[in-house]
Parts: structure tokens; C-alpha cells; sequence
């Protein structure tokens, strides 16, 4: 079978770029033929499409990349294969996704965002994102970690605390302030790490958490770090840190949690979404419970979603567009691993077996190729 893998291309240390960029790895390690190209239309896509000839075009995005991702493979009568994410809500596209003969989402959470905007989801199957755990696993390099620790300010009794994110408040960094507030009354030694990416969006986010840590009283607890970072310099930081926590907001997968799972790292997030589907609650990680529900009943819809024009759409039942995670349960999972470093320890192992065994790139991939062949009827 020849695959074309539409995605960000040459791969940028962006999530929804790596994650086409394990696919096609993943696909060459499985000895079958397949072709990166990024997924904006152009002329190397249109030589592809047109004379290459691929079987299907697997396609990384979410579902405002329809016209990119389906309807042009479908233009040179290739078979277009979606691997989604779903951005919060499905505005558009329903039609096209139900002519598809098969579909890919990166979590059962996000196929079920598609069943509840309208889209028929039988041909549509869950599979997670699988990562290079031969990149991303423990150092054993005390020394390395220590390096790391000191560049951010956290002092050798000091245990490290780390949210990674294009911005940290999607992955739930103000519910963390709101735990670690209460843990400072009787556990002091801790530093709290939020990594973002530079945009205007995490500047903007991160004078509003500087300000709430402040009132917190835990500003001098709190690091923001706002960088780019290369796959294998986040191979050091992970490995830096004692826990990693992303109670995330919305979450349709959540890679870096992943990440750190395969660094032999215990995980603190949410029992929602993707995270849950990934994290193994007492065994690679701590799950809180849901405080917050946040609904909707109208949502913008714009012209880039494939509208003629910007418009208010009205749902006839409010939609979920996010959550937030008890702060309860995060003051206890966090102390509790704060506490007992046996405890960090088995779960840390636990979460390397589990991340090796489940969500290497190269056992994914072959899933997608399996699935893919016998659907089509390619074998």
C-alpha cells in the first residue's frame, strides 16, 4: 500500500505536526512505501496526488482542514483518510465526513465531539497518538537534571512541578495554582514550572496567572518560561521534573502527558477527555474528578470554518467547550506525590511499561495500516 501523509511538513515541534510525523515513520518501520507532504494544497501535493498516484492520503489536522485534507485528495480520486482532532466543536464538514469510507480521531473523547455535532461516527474508529519512546525515556543523568532544575530556579530540596502548553491555562495551570496554594500551608518545597509557547495568547495568559499567583501568595513559587523547545531538549526537561501535572481545560488527547508517562514521570490531570483514556488512575498517574462543566449555547462561526460569511450559530442544547478539574483533588494527588517518593517511583515505572507497551509510534502505525487495509480492502 503507497500512502501520501498529509501534515506539517518538514515536521515542527508542534503536536499535530509530530503526530503525522510518527505516522509516516511509523509506516516506513512497518516496510511499507509512504510519502511526507504538508497539507496546504501545492504543487508538490498536486504532483503527488496526480502522478504518484498513492493509495490514500492519511491526513493530521481537525476538521477546519476538510478542503485540504479531503476534498483535494478526493479531487484526483484519492482516497482521503482523516486522522482528527475536533477543536472544541464541529461547526462544518458533516456532509463530507459521512461519504468518508474511513476516519481516524485521536481519542474515543473526540469521536464523540463529532457524534454530538451532527457527524455520523460509524466508520470513524479512536487511535491514539503514539510517540518515539526510544526519544522520549529516562536519562539517568542526575547530573543533567540538576542543570536543568538550577536554570529554572529550583533549588536542590526543592521538587520540581512542570505544565507544558502552547499556553498553560488549557492545560489547567491556574487550577494547579489554586491546589498548590492550599499545599504550601503544609508542604514548602515545591517549584511550579508552566512552559508556554511564545504567542500573543500565552503573553496575554500569562500576566493574568503572574497576577493570580501573586494573590495566591505563591509568586515566588511560580516560573513561566516561555520558549521554543526541541523534541529532545524536552527529553531533559521531562526528565528534570518530579511530577508532571495538566489538569487540562479541553484536552482531546494530550501528547506531552504521554511524553512524560515514557520518562518514567507520574501524571497528575483530569478523568475527562483524552487524558483519561491514556492515564491509568493509581497505576501511571492521579486523576481529579470534574468541579466545572462549562457550556455554551452559541458559538461564532467564521468564514475560514468554510461559511460565507461570520455568523452567531445557536445550538438547539448547550455544548460542553471545556472543564475545570477539583481543586480538592488536585491539593490531595499533588501532596500525596509531594509526600512519598516510593510512590513517584512505582508510578513512574508503571507509566514507562505502559506508555512502550501501548502508545509507541510504531505499534500505532501499524493499527492505522491494518485497520486501513482491511477497511479498504488493500491487502
Amino acid at each position: 500500500m503507497k500512502s501520501l501523509v498529509l501534515y506539517a511538513y518538514p515536521a515542527e515541534p508542534d503536536g499535530q505536526s509530530l503526530q503525522g510525523d510518527m505516522l509516516y515513520r511509523g509506516i516506513l518501520n512497518a516496510n511499507e512505501e509512504a510519502i511526507p507532504c504538508h497539507f496546504q494544497d501545492s504543487v508538490q501535493k498536486e504532483f503527488y496526488l496526480k502522478h504518484v498516484k498513492p493509495d490514500v492520503a492519511f491526513g493530521i489536522g481537525f476538521w477546519g482542514n476538510v478542503p485540504e485534507i479531503v476534498q483535494t485528495p478526493l479531487r484526483y480520486k484519492v482516497t482521503p483518510i482523516p486522522w482528527f482532532n475536533a477543536d472544541g466543536w464541529v461547526a462544518n464538514y458533516q456532509e463530507e465526513f459521512d461519504k468518508l469510507d474511513l476516519m481516524f480521531t485521536t481519542s474515543e473523547w473526540v469521536r464523540q465531539i463529532y457524534k454530538r455535532d451532527g457527524v455520523n461516527v460509524n466508520k470513524i474508529i479512536p487511535m491514539h497518538i503514539g510517540i518515539d519512546t526510544n526519544l522520549f525515556k529516562p536519562t539517568n543523568r542526575p547530573d543533567l537534571n540538576k542543570a536543568i532544575k538550577k536554570m529554572f530556579g529550583v533549588d536542590s530540596h526543592e521538587k520540581m512541578i512542570l505544565t507544558v502548553g502552547g499556553d498553560v491555562t488549557s492545560k489547567g495551570a491556574q487550577e494547579m495554582m489554586r491546589a498548590l496554594a492550599l499545599i504550601d500551608k503544609e508542604y514548602k518545597d515545591w517549584k511550579y514550572i508552566c512552559k508556554s509557547w511564545p504567542s500573543d495568547c500565552s503573553d496575554d495568559w500569562r500576566e493574568k496567572e503572574m497576577i493570580l499567583a501573586d494573590k495566591l501568595g505563591i509568586g515566588d513559587k511560580v516560573e513561566f518560561i516561555d520558549d521554543e523547545f526541541s523534541q529532545e531538549f524536552m527529553v531533559h526537561l521531562l526528565n528534570a521534573t518530579d511530577i508532571y501535572a495538566a489538569p487540562s481545560r479541553i484536552e482531546g488527547y494530550g501528547m506531552i502527558q504521554v511524553e512524560a508517562m515514557s520518562c518514567a514521570k507520574p501524571i497528575i490531570s483530569i478523568n475527562k477527555m483524552g487524558p483519561c483514556e491514556t492515564i491509568i488512575h493509581n497505576k501511571t498517574g492521579l486523576l481529579a474528578g470534574v468541579d466545572e462543566e462549562i457550556k455554551l449555547d452559541r458559538e461564532w462561526a467564521f468564514e475560514h470554518m468554510g461559511f460565507n460569511k461570520k455568523h452567531i450559530v445557536e445550538f438547539k442544547e448547550p455544548k460542553t467547550f471545556g472543564y475545570r478539574a477539583n481543586i480538592e483533588d488536585l491539593r490531595k494527588h499533588t501532596l500525596n506525590l509531594l509526600e512519598d517518593e516510593e510512590l513517584v517511583k512505582q508510578m513512574g515505572e508503571n507509566a514507562r511499561k505502559h506508555v512502550v507497551k501501548n502508545l509507541d509510534y510504531r505499534n500505532i502505525s501499524q493499527k492505522m495500516l491494518e485497520i486501513t487495509k482491511k477497511k479498504l480492502g488493500l491487502d
